[in-house]
Order: structure tokens, then C-alpha cells, then sequence
């Protein structure tokens, strides 16, 4: 018997769940982890697990790209098979893909006790995907880890008893710090392109409704281009293929301080991340890293996914109007660092691992115990076990 199984899918849960893996792996609890396949060919998400020094998965699935209900019904099909063979005492899945919602539906039908990673975040829209899958996963889940206290109330306030709840901290801090020393050792992305550090800006864009709207999208990079040249620094743009087509498509010229470059993986957006003066992102997970990371961030067009980061000052919400891009980008310059994470100590993987129904076969420290833990359980909760 296996005590925890594992379910991903998407680089983002690989990133995530890699702290739970190697805490695992260091207690040596007997785990699996279980890939769906969810969004990239199996050989190349294989080679990513290897970029972060991570094990391959012990089971995939290859599912696939397909339309909603096809790709989460052959997920549940290929988990189902494997969950009986491993028979885990927990299923541990992450976030709001179709495979934590695979993974949530499976553990019920096995009658498996489930715990959901990074429980309680709400979007309140309910027209996505991604928060259905939330909201299914918070309330299948026995066991829910929210990042912090917002989230834990909102669990609250949907009818989660505060038993099943343990605010552990978000594990992209502890997989930032994790990933940031492997990305100083090994990406060559600011020698390659000759960049110095806190001497320019990084900008990204993903949101199809940016990018698939002309007017949102030439009203964006004009913003950022006029920063770019009221602070006289070059803005790096690993462009997506969708927004470079896009680009052509709708005949939008990138200003001249836009710095147009081919994506990157993880490791080489992490190092430029971490060395950037100011980031202009439209993606939660960049606004969590350049929060974590002490680089001042403008949300663009749309919402601050994280509005902690809003709250602590490491972010401004600069919409799609240049005007505010501008300004928002002169507020953030000097505020390198400036903030209070609020994310966590960098030990949600051990606290997540010790709520779970396993054994460890070694002697870790308490990590509510360690120095500089300032996480407590809710009161009415216990610590622990």
C-alpha cells in the first residue's frame, strides 16, 4: 500500500506540488506520483520533471488535449485503474485543473480520503472552468490546505468545517526558492541576452481576452512602451506564439523599447523574473513569484488574481488604460522588496505533510516549530500531529 498518491498534470502543478514530492521523498513516505497528461506530450513533461531534479512520475496517463467533459472523463478512467492498483491512504491533488477535479472524483468514488492543495481560492466566477473545478475539489476534499487566512475564510464561509482546514502557506514559495538556486546554476538566459540585472523590465501577457481583443492588446503595449521609455529600460517579452500571431493578424506594431524574444522555459523566466526591475504580467502565478521574489509587479489588464500581493504593496493594478500603466509603473519603480510576504514561510510542504495519515521514517523537526514561523493554526484547530 502506498501512502500518498499524487495526481498532476500541468507544468504549473508540476511547479507546485514539487515541494510535497522531495518532503516525501525526505520522511520517506511511500508515494506515487500519477500524471494525467493533461496538457503537454508525456516525453516532454518527462524532461521537465529531470530540469527540476525531480524523479519521473511513476504512473502517466497520456490523456491529452480534448474538449472539457472528454479530456476529465479518460482522466478518471485511466485514475480509477491506477488508485485501485496503488491503493493509497491519501490522494493528494492540486489547484483548479480538470485533473484535480479527476483526482477529487476518483478519491470519492474509492472511498479514498482526499487532500486539496492550495483549497479556498475563489475567483467568484463561475462561468470558468478553473473555479468549478475549485469549488468541487474544496468540498470533496477531508483534508484542505489554503494558502492563508483569506482563503481559509472563504472555505469557512461555504459551509467547510474548520477541522478539515490547516493554513499551511503557499508552496510556490517554498518551489521559488527551490527553483531560483537551480535557475542561478543552470539558465544562461541574461548572459545570452546580454542583460544586467534591475536594469529592465519584464512583461508578459497570456490572457486570451488581452491578446484576442486588437484594441485591449495595442492599448496594452502602449502603456508599457511609454513606461519603457519614461524610465529609459528595454522591456523583455517572451512572446506566445497566440499573441506573436496576433500581433500580425490585427498589423500591431510593438513600440521600439518592447524587447520581442522567444519563450522561455521555467527556469530561464524564473532567472529573469528574479532579476527584472519591474514586472508587467496579466498571470496569478507571475504576480505570486515577483511578490515572493521582491520584484515590484503591475497587474495588466484584467484583475490582481492575487490580492494579497495588492494588500502587502509588492502589486498595482495597472488595467489596460496606458495612462494608469504609466503611472503604476512609476509608483512600483523604487519599491524593490518593500513588503511583507504573504505567502508563507517556505515550509508549506512540511506542514502539509504532517497532516497527513502517514508515517515518517525519520525524525524531522516540527515545522510549526522552526525559527521565523509566524503561520499558526486557526483557533479550534490543532496543531499537527
Amino acid at each position: 500500500m502506498t501512502d500518498v498518491a499524487i495526481v498532476l498534470g500541468t507544468r504549473p502543478e508540476v511547479i507546485r506540488l514539487a515541494p510535497v514530492i522531495r518532503a516525501c521523498r525526505r520522511s520517506g513516505v511511500e508515494h506515487a506520483v500519477i500524471h494525467t497528461g493533461q496538457r503537454y506530450p508525456e516525453t516532454h513533461d518527462i524532461a521537465f520533471f529531470d530540469r527540476l531534479d525531480l524523479p519521473e512520475p511513476e504512473y502517466t496517463l497520456g490523456v491529452g488535449s480534448a474538449p472539457q467533459g472528454e479530456q476529465t472523463g479518460e482522466m478518471l478512467i485511466g485514475l480509477e485503474e491506477v488508485l485501485r492498483e496503488v491503493s493509497p491512504g491519501v490522494v493528494l491533488v492540486q489547484g483548479d485543473t480538470n485533473s484535480a477535479l479527476a483526482g477529487a472524483i476518483a478519491a470519492g468514488k474509492l472511498d479514498t480520503k482526499l487532500g486539496h492543495v492550495e483549497a479556498g481560492i475563489r475567483s467568484f466566477d463561475r462561468t470558468t472552468p478553473e473555479e468549478m473545478n475549485r469549488i468541487v475539489a474544496d468540498h470533496a476534499s477531508d483534508l484542505l490546505f489554503p494558502p492563508t487566512e483569506r482563503e481559509e475564510n472563504y472555505l469557512v464561509r461555504q459551509g467547510v468545517s474548520r477541522l478539515r482546514i490547516t493554513i499551511t502557506g503557499n508552496t510556490v514559495v517554498d518551489a521559488t526558492r527551490h527553483h531560483r538556486d537551480i535557475a542561478r546554476k543552470e539558465s544562461t538566459v541574461l548572459e545570452d541576452l546580454g542583460l544586467e540585472g534591475r536594469e529592465y523590465f519584464l512583461m508578459t501577457t497570456q490572457r486570451g481576452a488581452t491578446v484576442d481583443d486588437p484594441a485591449r492588446f495595442e492599448r496594452l503595449v502602449s502603456g508599457i512602451g511609454r513606461a519603457g521609455v519614461e524610465h529609459d529600460r528595454d522591456v523583455i517579452y517572451p512572446i506566445h506564439p497566440r499573441a506573436r500571431e496576433r500581433l500580425e493578424t490585427f498589423g500591431i506594431e510593438l513600440p521600439d523599447r518592447i524587447r520581442r524574444i522567444e519563450p522561455r522555459d521555467y527556469l530561464d523566466l524564473l532567472r529573469l523574473e528574479a532579476a527584472a526591475e519591474v514586472i508587467l504580467t496579466d498571470s496569478a502565478d507571475v504576480q505570486e513569484r515577483a511578490c515572493i521574489l521582491g520584484v515590484p509587479c503591475v497587474t495588466t489588464c484584467g484583475d490582481a488574481d492575487r490580492p494579497e500581493t495588492i494588500e502587502v504593496g509588492a502589486n498595482r493594478h495597472g488595467s489596460c488604460d496606458p495612462e494608469r500603466i504609466v503611472r503604476s509603473v512609476a509608483e512600483m519603480v523604487d519599491r524593490s522588496g518593500n513588503w511583507r510576504n504573504p505567502f508563507g514561510d517556505g515550509d508549506a510542504a512540511e506542514r502539509i505533510l504532517a497532516e497527513l495519515p502517514v508515517e515518517s521514517t525519520t525524525d524531522d523537526l516540527d515545522p510549526w516549530a522552526r525559527d521565523g514561523v509566524t503561520l499558526e493554526p486557526s483557533p479550534g484547530r490543532s496543531r499537527p500531529r
